[in-house]
């Protein structure tokens, strides 16, 4: 079967959701008993509500954070602790070091597979059924991470395209596992930059939060088509305009010249609640009827129309076209692999 038959295509398929369902609302009815999920970023804004809706449907959820402690404070206020009905537990990860990436996956891999017999060996039958690559940083001054990375596209991107490699041995026993990549309509504000994706040549905020939002779509549309053969599908997406910790690089002066808030701070009607904003994510994941799919960026809870150019919702509603190109997909996934040095894909 050639490619092209094999492409999931980007439109529509009448979820019967949208853009005002939350995450208990597509997951409801869904038994994810047995079934290991990790969250990175998943105890704020949008991945406080992921993790929550996974948990509450019998998933292990497994959350990566940069500051541990803090996270399992937040987590324990809000009721998920290992002792929840999965299980919610944390482990120390900062997607902007790759050795710490590298921790991180190892352990995971080490670590004894849910429902496994005491005295098991470490990793037996260690598998991931779900890994939603949620945590972000958006428009953030200019900083250089690892060996002179840009930090939107390390974080954002590099990250998670070392963790999921790293990961891809406990994704592929899973036989059936799902990648969620959290992208948004910020890819439309630039594809990537294969001549400068560092912005030597100068920095600009948006720009390079553009360009991570952009490589979070094409790592799922080359990792879907990698993954596929082995069951793991994956999708990106955009969970809308949610005010979260991941506006807290913005001066409020910035926020209200673009419009998301009046000078009283009430904010668009535009803004869903991280209720609503985590519900793509968790459909994605999820949905039965989903199956069999992979590759597409989604949005309100069901797969994306390409954007239409020149439309008045051009900007803020479906796919540009450099985020969804297969061939741009195949360079940015062989141009992470030579900067990371980490490919589950060689040759």
């Amino acid at each position: 079967m050639s490619e092209e038959n094999t492409v999931t295509p980007q439109r529509k398929i009448g979820s019967g959701f949208g853009r005002d369902s939350t995450a208990a609302d597509v997951i409801a009815g869904i038994d994810l008993t047995g079934k290991t999920a990790i969250v990175t970023g998943g105890y704020s804004g949008l991945g406080l509500e992921t993790v929550r809706a996974l948990a509450s449907a019998g998933a292990t959820v497994v959350v990566p954070a940069r500051r541990p402690e803090h996270a399992r404070d937040v987590l324990a206020a809000a009721g998920l602790t290992p002792a929840t009905v999965g299980g919610v537990s944390v482990a120390e990860l900062d997607l902007a070091d790759l050795a710490s990436v590298k921790e991180f996956a190892a352990g995971f891999l080490a670590g004894p597979a849910p429902g496994t017999v005491p005295g098991a060996s470490p990793g037996a039958g260690r598998s991931l059924e779900i890994l939603i690559n949620n945590a972000a940083i958006m428009a953030s001054p200019e900083r250089r991470v690892g060996p002179g990375w840009e930090s939107q596209f390390a974080t954002n991107h590099l990250g998670h395209f070392a963790l999921t490699n790293l990961l891809w041995p406990a994704l592929a026993a899973a036989q059936g596992a799902r990648v969620v990549a959290l992208s948004s309509t910020g890819h439309k504000l630039s594809a990537i930059r294969f001549d400068d994706i560092n912005f030597d040549a100068g920095y600009d905020k948006w720009r390079a939060y553009g360009q991570a939002k952009t490589a979070n779509a094409l790592f799922a549309v080359q990792l879907d088509a990698l993954g596929r053969n082995f069951g793991v599908r994956a999708f990106a997406v955009h969970p809308g305009g949610i005010m979260t910790e991941l506006q807290r690089h913005l001066p409020r002066e910035e926020m209200i010249a673009a419009g998301w808030m009046d000078e009283h701070g009430k904010l668009d009607p535009r803004f869903k609640t991280p209720a609503q904003g985590a519900a793509t994510s968790v459909w994605a994941a999820t949905a039965p009827a989903l199956e069999g799919m992979g590759g597409v960026y989604c949005e309100d809870c069901d797969i994306a129309e390409a954007t239409v150019p020149g439309s008045p919702e051009a900007r803020i509603r479906g796919v540009d076209a450099h985020a969804v190109d297969r061939e741009a997909a195949r360079r940015l996934w062989q141009v992470s692999a030579e900067m990371t040095g980490i490919n589950a894909f060689p040759g």
